[in-house]
């Protein structure tokens, strides 16, 4: 039975739309690295343990992963524009909230709330994007997006700094405020279309409880990997049930999860395999770096961080680029070149050891930076292209809860070595071989990793 068509063509203008999701696309990636820098002023302000601490960062993350594919399915229901609007106003309250809570408790509460409402943006705009620009002029709309992505993890170390020592850590939520308050009006008075394709299906509640249970199982198991059998037990559980999910959608009339369409669409497969490999190889670079300049280096955390700007500045500039490349040659062609080079930064990265110049550092990030960029724009371009506007929600969704998985996949990877190489001793300067050892372990998994991921980036170009 064929939906009705709920688009209004021609009643949206694109810029509009571009601005609206550029400055939500700035904001969560913003919010996530200037609390980051900002953790230690609010532990002392409310005399929080280590973790509550980093609850702080958990429930966040927490809050945007757990809802991304049930909001896009949902949203591809009763409307993309209301789910967008919801969570920017929800957005909006709870991080107006923030700087007045009056205990860690409920700063942490805020934190995840703010997350959820993060979470419905993340599925709903680069699916109202996809309705608004057409095929030949979405990569440019999507370089764009990607580009305020990487600037909002670029500029929020910087400006949380500027902002704790000038005005007092408050001020990271009171910009974030008016920032969401600005795309809140923008959003309401300039979208005027509504796109609701699945109107009149069923919401798949039980699989969604399922999936977020599940889901919430893993996040955690992987999270507390170092404390003992118990988070192995909930992590496995948690994998099981994400299996036994997958059995369920692929039964379901109208699954959160169109398995049916995952199983028959190679290229919307692979190329959110490609996009879960690439981030869960790539991720590790800031982690390892980090402590490699600080500790192995003697560098202090200001000139750390401003060398560790390289690669997202980079990405920021190139990601536009890219996105006009993609709208001119094969997105999937470009997304493998993409990957390939990050292959070549991992491959760099092994071979940094305690002896090498600080350029051979600021080289790996500027080759993983090049190549990233040149992966972000054209393999998303490629995942919206790949389905039909009713399974825009589905398919935006379904790539940001894979980047998310490769983030995690990465920090259980690290804490394994870790574990192995290190046992429970903290980096520093005696513990600087056994670092050394699990940093080159690391990158060469890493880079093993993405030469299988090139293999399923190429397995989706169409000849």
């Amino acid at each position: 039975m064929n939906q009705p068509d709920n688009r209004q063509p021609g009643t949206t203008s694109p810029g509009a739309t571009l601005l609206v999701v550029s400055v939500v696309q700035f904001l969560a990636p913003f919010m996530m690295s200037a609390v980051g820098v900002a953790l230690p002023t609010i532990g002392r302000f409310y005399h929080a343990s280590a973790v509550s601490l980093g609850l702080v960062e958990l429930v966040y993350i927490l809050g945007v992963t757990l809802f991304l594919l049930p909001v896009g399915r949902y949203a591809d229901i009763v409307g993309r524009k209301k789910i967008f609007v919801t969570g920017v106003a929800s957005f909006v309250v709870a991080t107006a909230i923030l700087p007045f809570a009056p205990t860690i408790e409920m700063f942490i509460a805020m934190r995840f709330f703010q997350g959820v409402g993060a979470s419905c943006n993340t599925a709903t705009s680069i699916a109202i994007l996809s309705e608004v620009f057409p095929k030949e002029r979405r990569g440019r709309a999507m370089g764009v997006i990607v580009a305020c992505v990487y600037l909002g993890l670029s500029a929020g170390p910087s400006l949380a700094g500027l902002l704790i020592t000038y005005a007092g850590w408050r001020w990271i939520f009171f910009v974030a405020v008016f920032l969401a308050l600005i795309a809140l009006t923008l959003t309401v008075t300039r979208l005027k279309s509504e796109w609701k394709e699945a109107q009149g299906q069923t919401f798949d509640r039980v699989g969604s409880t399922i999936y977020i249970i599940s889901l919430f199982c893993v996040i955690m198991g992987v999270s507390h990997l170092k404390e003992g059998t118990w988070p192995v037990v909930v992590g496995g559980s948690g994998l099981a049930g994400l299996v036994g999910f997958a059995v369920f959608e692929y039964r379901n009339r109208s699954p959160i999860l169109d398995v049916r369409l995952l199983l028959g669409n190679r290229v919307l497969a692979f190329s959110n395999i490609a996009t879960w490999i690439n981030y869960a190889a790539s991720f590790g670079v800031t982690f390892f770096f980090s402590l490699y300049l600080q500790v192995v280096k003697g560098m202090p955390p200001q000139t750390a961080g401003v060398l560790l700007v390289v690669q997202p500045l980079i990405q920021a500039c190139l990601a536009p680029v890219s996105g006009i490349l993609a709208d001119k040659y094969s997105p999937s062609i470009l997304a493998t070149l993409g990957m390939a080079l990050c292959a070549a930064g991992l491959g760099l990265a092994a071979f940094v050891g305690q002896n090498s110049p600080v350029a051979h550092v600021i080289l790996v990030l500027m080759v993983m930076g090049v190549g990233f960029a040149i992966f972000s724009t054209p393999n998303m371009a490629t995942i919206m292209g790949s389905v039909g506007p009713a399974h825009y929600g589905i398919a935006s969704s379904l790539a940001a809860t894979m980047r998310s998985a490769g983030m995690l996949s990465t920090t259980a990877i690290i804490t394994l070595l870790l574990s192995i190489y290190m046992g429970d001793a903290p980096v520093t300067v005696d513990t600087i071989p056994g670092f050394l050892a699990t940093m080159h372990t690391g990158f060469v998994v890493f880079a093993l990793f993405s030469l299988v991921g090139i293999g399923f980036s190429l397995g989706r170009v169409r000849n």
